[in-house]
């Protein structure tokens, strides 16, 4: 039977993933799910490739990382995802954006699974 940590991490994965499909399929809907507007020209060129790269990524290596014997690929969407909390506060805090407490909080969690199933998996 899987661990709670691995199903949560494998639903984080899911999650991802999905996400990062959204943004090819309904880039709008996609875009103010994360409070923004979908842009035009190259600035939505941009929020398309960049944004869907991303979930998509680190949604892959997430379902990867939970295969048996392959939970240090955890590591990497977990350091990701903290760095993306921490560059969200620094947004914020220099360059005068909103803060987003609640997408900082989910930032955080999930990291903080990934990498906690990344260690446990690895002893």
């Amino acid at each position: 039977m899987r661990s709670r940590l691995s199903i949560a991490s494998l639903l984080i994965g899911i999650l991802f993933t999905l996400q990062g499909v959204g943004w090819l399929i309904s880039p709008s809907r996609a875009a103010a799910g994360l409070g923004m507007p979908l842009l035009d020209g190259l600035g939505r060129s941009t929020q398309i490739g960049d944004f869907s790269v991303f979930f998509l990524a680190l949604g892959v290596m997430v379902l990867l990382g939970n295969r048996p014997g392959r939970s240090r690929l955890l590591y990497v969407p977990g350091c990701m995802l903290g760095a993306a909390a921490l560059l969200r506060f620094l947004a914020w805090a220099v360059h005068g954006a909103a803060f987003a407490t609640t997408f900082i909080i989910i930032e955080i969690v999930t990291s903080a699974v990934l990498l906690t199933a990344a260690g446990r998996h690895e002893a």
